[in-house]
C-alpha cells in the first residue's frame, strides 16, 4: 500500500477568484501560472490567507528574478525597472520558470523525510500528540466547553488535508504563547512556546488588478542592510548530508533573518507534524511545539510600526495590533504619509503621554516606482487578528480600500494631510466623548470608578464611530468645513442619543449630560 500523499504544488488547496467571477481551489503551481487571470485568493479564513500571501510573494520573488539569488549587486534603480518590465507582460509570469522552481523541491504535507512546513522529528521527540481540534482554530479543545461546535476531543473529527494546510499556517505566523506538548532535544525537555511573529497583529497588503500585479507589487524592495547571508525559504533548505533525524538544532541560534525567503516565510517559533488519514485526504491529528526558543528580529514589510525612540532597541518598533472595534479608515494616513508623529497616554506613565513615529509598512515605500495605470487603481487589502499577546483569539476579519495611492504624500500631500487632520480630530474627539460619558455616569449614579465601561459610554462608542465614518469620508470632499467641529456633533448626538431614557429614569442624569454636551461644544472650537 502507497503511503499517504498531499502535494501542495498540484493539489486543489488555495482557492481563488478569477477575473471571469468564478472560483476554483488550485496548488501553488497553478497559482503562480495563471496568476494574471486571477482576480485575488479566497480563502475564507483571513489570516491563513495573510500567510498565503506571504508565502506567494516568496515564491514570486524567485521565479520573476526580483530577489537577490538571481542578481545579488541589482540596485534599487534595475530592480525597480525589472518589476516595470514584468508588469507589462500580459502572460504572467514565465512557465518554464515556475515549472523549474516547483520542481527542484518538495511540496508534499506527508513526505517521509521533508513534509511541506514541517518538522518530522516530532514523531520522536514528542511523547504526546495535540490533537485535531488542536490544530484547527475554532474548534474546542482539550477541557473547553462545547459552546457552538459539534467538535469534542472525545470524537475528533479528521480535518481536509487542504483545511489542514490553513490551519497549520495561522499557527506558524499567528500561533500562541504558553504551554505546548513536551518536546525533548539533547537531553533537555521544553513545552513552551514563544509567540508567532505576526500574532495579534494588522496586516496591509497592495492590491492590483490581478494576483500577478499584487504579488510583483508586494515583493519587499532589496535593502542592502539585510545580513549577507544565502536567504532560503523553509522549503529551499538543503537537507543535512547525514540521517535527517539530525537537523537543525531548535537550542541552536538560527540563521539571521534575510529577504524575502527567510523574512516572509521562515520566523516561524512553532513545530508542527500533521498526521495522514491513510488516504492523506484528511489529516486526523498533529504534533505541534516549540519551534525555537530564539529571538527572529525583523520588521515584517506589510505592518505599520510605532517607533519609540526612547525605549531600549529590542522594544523601538512595535507593530499595530489588530483591533476589531476600529474601523479601517482609522489607519489610512498611516498608509499615505511617509512619516508621522502621534501622542498617546502611556499606560502606568506618570508623564502623561509618550511620543512615537508612525511608519508606513515597508511594502509601501517602493510604490511610487509603479507604473501610473497601476498606482491609480492600487487598493489595500487588510487581514487583522484580533488577540491578546499568548493564548487569547478573539476574532479575524478582512477589509478592502478604495483606491488610495492618489492621496498618498508623494502624489497629494495637500489630501493626505487632510486624511490625517480628520482621523486626529475624530480620535481626539471620539476619547472627550468617552471620558465625558464615564463623567456623566457616576455623576449620576453617585459610584467610583467602574472595572467595566459603563453602559453609556459603551452605547455612546457605539454610535459614534460609525457616524464618525461618514462623516471623515464627507470631510475629504470639503476641505474647509472643520473637522473638530463636524465631529463633535456626531459626539453630541450619539451621547444624547444613548442616554436619553436614562434621563427620563435619573434624577441627575439631565444636568449631567448638559454638562457633558457643554464640554463637547468646546471642544469643538
Amino acid at each position: 500500500m502507497s503511503s499517504p500523499s498531499y502535494e501542495t504544488d498540484k493539489e486543489p488547496c488555495i482557492p481563488v477568484l478569477f477575473l471571469d467571477g468564478h472560483q476554483d481551489e488550485l496548488g501553488w503551481r497553478d497559482v503562480l501560472l495563471r496568476a494574471h487571470l486571477i482576480k485575488d485568493l479566497a480563502l475564507p479564513v483571513p489570516p491563513a490567507a495573510s500567510a498565503v500571501l506571504r508565502l506567494l510573494v516568496a515564491m514570486a520573488a524567485r521565479v520573476s528574478g526580483l530577489d537577490a539569488r538571481a542578481e545579488p549587486r541589482m540596485t534599487a534603480r534595475q530592480w525597480a525597472a525589472r518589476r516595470r518590465e514584468l508588469l507589462t507582460h500580459p502572460d504572467g509570469f514565465a512557465p518554464d520558470a515556475v515549472h523549474a522552481y516547483f520542481d527542484d523541491y518538495t511540496w508534499d504535507l506527508f513526505h517521509p523525510v521533508r513534509p511541506f512546513l514541517q518538522d518530522p522529528r516530532l514523531a520522536t521527540q514528542c511523547t504526546e500528540r495535540a490533537g485535531v481540534n488542536k490544530l484547527v482554530f475554532g474548534r474546542p479543545e482539550g477541557n473547553n466547553l462545547l459552546w457552538f461546535s459539534p467538535h469534542a476531543d472525545t470524537d475528533p473529527q479528521p480535518v481536509p488535508s487542504a483545511q489542514a494546510l490553513w490551519h497549520m499556517l495561522i499557527h506558524h505566523y499567528y500561533g500562541a504563547a504558553g504551554q505546548w506538548s513536551v518536546r525533548t532535544v539533547g537531553g533537555r525537555s521544553l513545552n513552551r512556546a514563544k509567540a508567532g511573529p505576526l500574532r495579534s497583529s494588522l496586516s496591509f497588503h497592495p492590491l492590483g488588478r490581478t494576483l500577478y500585479e499584487t504579488l510583483l507589487a508586494g515583493i519587499p524592495k532589496p535593502d542592502p542592510s539585510w545580513p549577507d547571508a544565502v536567504d532560503h525559504c523553509p522549503w529551499e533548505e538543503p537537507l543535512p548530508d547525514a540521517d535527517p533525524d539530525d537537523g537543525p538544532d531548535p537550542d541552536a541560534a538560527p540563521p539571521p533573518v534575510s529577504s524575502p525567503g527567510r523574512l516572509l516565510t521562515g520566523r516561524s517559533r512553532h513545530a508542527v507534524l500533521l498526521i495522514p488519514a491513510p488516504d492523506g485526504r484528511q489529516v486526523a491529528d498533529a504534533y505541534l511545539t516549540w519551534a525555537t526558543q530564539k529571538k527572529l528580529p525583523a520588521l515584517d514589510p506589510y505592518l505599520i510600526h510605532h517607533i519609540h525612540a526612547d525605549e531600549p532597541i529590542t522594544r523601538r518598533h512595535r507593530p499595530r495590533r489588530a483591533d476589531a472595534d476600529r474601523a479601517l479608515w482609522r489607519d489610512l494616513d498611516a498608509l499615505l504619509l511617509a512619516g508621522d508623529e502621534d501622542d498617546r497616554k502611556g499606560p502606568q506613565k506618570k508623564s502623561g503621554k509618550r511620543r512615537y513615529t508612525v511608519q508606513r509598512p515597508d511594502a509601501f515605500t517602493t510604490l511610487n516606482d509603479l507604473p501610473p495605470d497601476l498606482r491609480a487603481v492600487l487598493r489595500v487589502r487588510v487581514y487583522g487578528f484580533d488577540q491578546d499577546g499568548k493564548t487569547t483569539n478573539r476574532t479575524w476579519y478582512t477589509a478592502l480600500t478604495p483606491p488610495i495611492w492618489p492621496w498618498t504624500q508623494e502624489c497629494d500631500p495637500a489630501a493626505a494631510e487632510r486624511i490625517a487632520e480628520c482621523r486626529k480630530a475624530a480620535e481626539e474627539i471620539g476619547e472627550h466623548l468617552d471620558n465625558l460619558s464615564k463623567d456623566a455616569w457616576k455623576q449620576t449614579t453617585n459610584s467610583g470608578s467602574p472595572r467595566h465601561l459603563p453602559p453609556w459610554t459603551r452605547s455612546a462608542r457605539t454610535l459614534y464611530w460609525p457616524r464618525a465614518e461618514a462623516t471623515f469620508w464627507n470631510l475629504l470632499d470639503d476641505p474647509a468645513r472643520s473637522a473638530r467641529a463636524a465631529f463633535a456633533a456626531n459626539a453630541i448626538d450619539a451621547l444624547r442619543t444613548a442616554t436619553r431614557l436614562a434621563i427620563a429614569q435619573h434624577f441627575r442624569a439631565a444636568e449631567a449630560v448638559a454638562t457633558a454636551v457643554a464640554q463637547l461644544r468646546l471642544r469643538s472650537r
